[in-house]
């Protein structure tokens, strides 16, 4: 089925970043499966040189069995030679200067080439140090990279939703200076220097350092601080360059396409899944009336609590020896209280969330897919899914099956 949507990848040379992770690998075999006509595919990898970034691409990427469908519908011999000519793995890492790739003449060429750039490369549970160098410093250089491509020299109307301003916070009596912040993680990485920290305590100190500069601003804690400082470098040196930011919420496994319940990692709500059912955890903390934001969609957590309990129950999965052996000794408990805090601690603004997200782009998002009868190929109306039914048996048994 042609589409203007479709056709606007067609000839085109696109940059992702972040290219061994869940949502870059579902965007590659998407755009090979709708439109295996684009011009090229610059994935970014980080790795030492270029076999060995081509390495990780066939086993990490490609060996994934979320290609399998695409390779058995195109046909093996076709989709292996269609990779080979589309598709092609970088070595280089976001959070150096030039993304890493240090081959001026292969930096040169994309600059000709790229038209569109992807950065999904991020970090999510990490010390404040790691996670400023990806989420803050890895966006200003993958904006410093795209001025230097071609993609600047188109122009068309950008859309946005509430952009963060420099220097903004969500706490009145501070202000976010970045170099300020910068300044920060080196003085403390110097004074644990000083002390002869052990790597473990450096990464405990570190996080704790996030953790505490995230909520003197507002946030709850260092991930969406340090994503939301990169969103205000983007807004801030952007000059003409066309700028898309997307804040997905909670990911969960495949819907449907290309088959139901593929995930890799463990993500927010599988945390709690893996550990409920493998007998580590048989209780966590939450509110059961606070609501799950999955897909700009409002869901009780204790309808997930429900699906996770009789599912694992049908499964015959919760507190099985083969999955764990359960020592019922303090040191036992204190383990299991001491997971619960960790996770309830890091999700907390998952299990306490009681807002409303404004999905007004979004929603004009789909209303134009549908006019365009790309509402099949890209679906996302949450509306359609019947939530416990793709809990109890899609998600579940994708976690299952991709994560225990």
């Amino acid at each position: 089925m042609e589409s203007r949507t479709i056709e606007q990848f067609q000839g085109k040379t696109i940059l992702i970043t972040g290219a061994t992770g869940f949502l870059s690998k579902l965007f590659v075999e998407k755009i090979l499966c709708i439109q295996p006509n684009v011009k090229k595919l610059y994935l970014l990898i980080r790795a030492s040189d270029y076999n060995s970034a081509r390495k990780r691409f066939t086993n990490e990427v490609m060996m994934s069995e979320l290609f399998k469908i695409i390779r058995d519908k195109m046909g093996s011999v076709y989709f292996c030679s269609l990779v080979e000519e589309k598709v092609f793995a970088i070595s280089g890492d976001i959070s150096q200067e030039y993304m890493g790739i240090i081959n001026s003449q292969l930096r040169n060429e994309m600059y000709k080439e790229i038209d569109i750039i992807i950065n999904s490369a991020s970090t999510f549970d990490e010390r404040y140090d790691i996670a400023m160098n990806v989420n803050v410093v890895g966006a200003m250089n993958v904006l410093k990279f795209a001025k230097n491509s071609y993609v600047c020299n188109k122009t068309t109307e950008i859309v946005h939703e509430k952009p963060l301003v420099m220097g903004e916070t969500f706490n009145e009596n501070s202000y976010l200076d970045m170099d300020v912040e910068r300044r920060v993680i080196a003085n403390k990485l110097k004074e644990l220097e000083t002390q002869n920290a052990t790597p473990k305590e450096v990464t405990i100190a570190m996080k704790e350092l996030g953790i505490q500069r995230a909520k003197l601003h507002g946030w709850l804690y260092t991930y969406s601080f340090t994503k939301a400082m990169g969103e205000m470098i983007l807004g801030h040196l952007k000059e003409n360059l066309q700028l898309v930011i997307i804040r997905p919420t909670i990911i969960t496994s495949t819907y449907k396409k290309p088959f139901p319940g593929w995930i890799e990692g463990v993500r927010a709500l599988d945390a709690f899944i893996l550990a409920y059912g493998k007998g580590v955890l048989n209780f966590f903390y939450g509110n059961p009336d606070s609501k799950l934001d999955t897909i700009f969609f409002k869901l009780s957590f204790n309808c997930i609590a429900n699906s996770c309990y009789k599912m694992f129950q049908m499964l015959k999965f919760v507190n099985l020896v083969s999955f764990h052996r359960l020592d019922k000794t303090y040191e036992n408990m204190k383990m299991k209280m001491r997971k619960a805090i960790r996770l309830s601690e890091l999700y907390e603004p998952y299990m306490f969330f009681y807002e409303s997200f404004d999905d007004v782009n979004t929603e004009k998002l789909r209303l134009t897919m549908k006019e365009i009868n790309l509402d099949e190929v890209l679906n996302f109306d949450p509306r359609c899914i019947n939530w416990e039914d793709y809990f109890m048996n899609t998600h579940i048994p994708g976690s299952v099956r991709y994560l225990f």
